[in-house]
């Protein structure tokens, strides 16, 4: 079964960590500043995540009319499995786990601004009824 009952439950759980993430101090500015839009299309269950700079970093769930800069495309699953550090990027593209379309350049910089998303994910996946083994 997967991780995410249903839609809207990825986008209660992934939609708390990316607007967490946006609002950060230090992670929401460097986001705006970057200037790219990243839309996350994911499947079991399908969804769409956006992350923009409009609005001081704004994070859409559902589609959008926006034009991407960087597009990721992976299950749920996955999707829980890297923000709790259980798969790591390069693997994760290397396997076809996660598909990648735009100038990776930009989003590999942007990997630096994640350590808060990691250290926050387990609490926010815990406090919906996630599984978390060993944490």
């Amino acid at each position: 079964m997967a991780v995410f009952e249903n839609t809207d439950k990825m986008y209660t759980v992934l939609g708390s960590l990316f607007n967490k993430l946006v609002k950060d101090p230090a992670v929401g500015p460097q986001f705006v500043q970057a200037e790219i839009v990243i839309k996350f299309t994911i499947d079991n269950p399908s969804g769409e995540i956006w992350l923009s700079p409009g609005n001081g970093g704004e994070v859409i769930c559902g589609p959008s009319t926006l034009a991407p800069t960087i597009e990721m495309s992976l299950s749920g699953d996955t999707c829980h499995k890297f923000w709790l550090q259980e798969v790591s990027m390069p693997i994760a593209l290397a396997k076809g786990l996660i598909k990648a379309k735009g100038p990776l350049p930009k989003v590999l910089k942007l990997l630096p601004l994640l350590k808060p998303a990691y250290e926050s994910y387990p609490a926010i996946a815990k406090e919906h009824g996630l599984k978390i083994e060993g944490k």
